[in-house]
């Protein structure tokens, strides 16, 4: 048999599948797993009936969704070569708990929020170390039973204010807040949760005037540079990235740092490269990308567009169309195992979008939805 003959024939038979079928492919997609003969039996009566989400909530009661698919789903956003190989940590397990306990994802960049594992035969959560997660990843714990979800003022004695959901975790200080200047923290922070990397959001047409000292106007002697290019991302990002002005990670205590008032020096790195550059004087934030080609990221009008502080900066990406857009996209490749394809999948990505924002946010449900929809894949 030539290869296009074989694609053929599974091609076929995927579209001759009937709900037996297609319930074990739910199951099997959702949870990386087979599903019991009482599991199939009750999935497949769903998806004869033509609740096939129901189906898929039904997949997702397997806590190999929650230690697995999760897991592996959330683990690239917490460090910079975005590898799935690194270990459970508390950026991971919040991600985890607020998918299993339907917490507003649009949270996800503001809460007060921290899971911590329980149970027996592990260190408590430290605020210097992640051998509490690491302690619950080589006991092989069933993550859907054991994250409880916590208060980052309570575990990391950050005071209310100074949490953001996942960017104040420990994990992504280890990852994004070391050295530097913080402007990772934003970078990955937009890549992961609003799908959309510096290149893609660069607007020359925006003010330079919050641009910092260590951008030079004339790179190489060339003042076309920077009007050309450099203006483009800094004078969007450093405006926004001045939320994280208080923060940093030290590696000597292996732990996040916050200094409430005081702007942590790396903020003047490099300060001499063009002295009449924006100088950050405070945490005070603002969105110039409200007007301009970026307002197609169809900010909240609900919301100012400025602020003080992480949580507050977080509030904006986060209540973003393009940052539900963003989670619908990643489940959807990650459940159909493919990116959309043509108008029927875009216009699917369009009503899950939708639903996801009038629904209260609930992740499960786009990983539902979206296991209905790919089942004759």
């Amino acid at each position: 048999m030539t290869a296009l003959s074989a694609l053929l024939v599974l091609a076929s038979a995927a579209a001759g599948a009937g709900p037996r079928e297609q319930a074990r492919r739910i199951h099997e997609r959702l949870a990386g797993v087979p599903p019991t003969e009482a599991v199939l039996a009750d999935m497949q009566a769903d998806v004869a009936g033509n609740s096939a989400t129901d189906a898929a909530y039904t997949a997702m009661q397997n806590s190999n969704f929650y230690s697995v698919t999760l897991k592996n789903f959330a683990a690239p956003w917490t460090n910079r070569d975005q590898s799935v190989f690194v270990p459970l940590n508390d950026y991971t397990a919040t991600v985890i708990g607020m998918v299993r306990d339907d917490v507003p994802f649009n949270t996800l960049l503001s809460a007060n929020l921290v899971y911590v594992g329980t149970g027996g035969g592990i260190p408590a959560y430290s605020p210097t170390s992640n051998d509490h997660y690491e302690a619950l990843e080589s006991q092989n714990a069933d993550l859907k039973a054991r994250l409880m979800a916590s208060s980052q003022t309570a575990v990391s004695g950050l005071p209310d204010a100074a949490t953001a959901g996942v960017m104040t975790t420990r994990a992504a200080a280890e990852a994004f807040f070391i050295a530097g200047t913080n402007r990772a923290m934003f970078r990955f922070t937009m890549l992961n949760h609003l799908c959309r990397d510096m290149e893609q959001v660069m607007d020359t047409s925006r003010a330079p005037d919050r641009i910092r000292q260590d951008v030079s106007r004339s790179p190489g002697g060339d003042s076309r540079i920077f009007l050309n290019n450099c203006i483009g991302c800094h004078s969007g990002m450093d405006p926004l990235a001045q939320a994280f002005a208080y923060y940093t990670f030290d590696p000597a205590q292996g732990r996040i740092v916050y200094t409430q008032d005081v702007v942590q020096p790396k903020y003047f790195n490099n300060d001499a490269t063009f002295q009449y550059g924006y100088r950050t004087p405070n945490d005070e934030w603002s969105n110039y990308w409200r007007a301009g080609q970026n307002a197609l990221l169809g900010w909240d009008s609900q919301l100012p567009g400025s602020g003080a502080g992480a949580k507050t900066m977080g509030q904006e990406l986060a209540n973003s169309t393009a940052f539900a857009r963003c989670q619908v996209e990643k489940v959807f490749r990650n459940v159909c195992l493919r990116s959309p394809v043509d108008g029927a999948d875009r216009s699917q990505i369009d009503s899950m979008v939708g639903s996801f924002r009038s629904g209260g946010y609930r992740l499960k449900q786009v990983f539902a939805e979206s296991a209905a929809y790919c089942m004759g894949d």
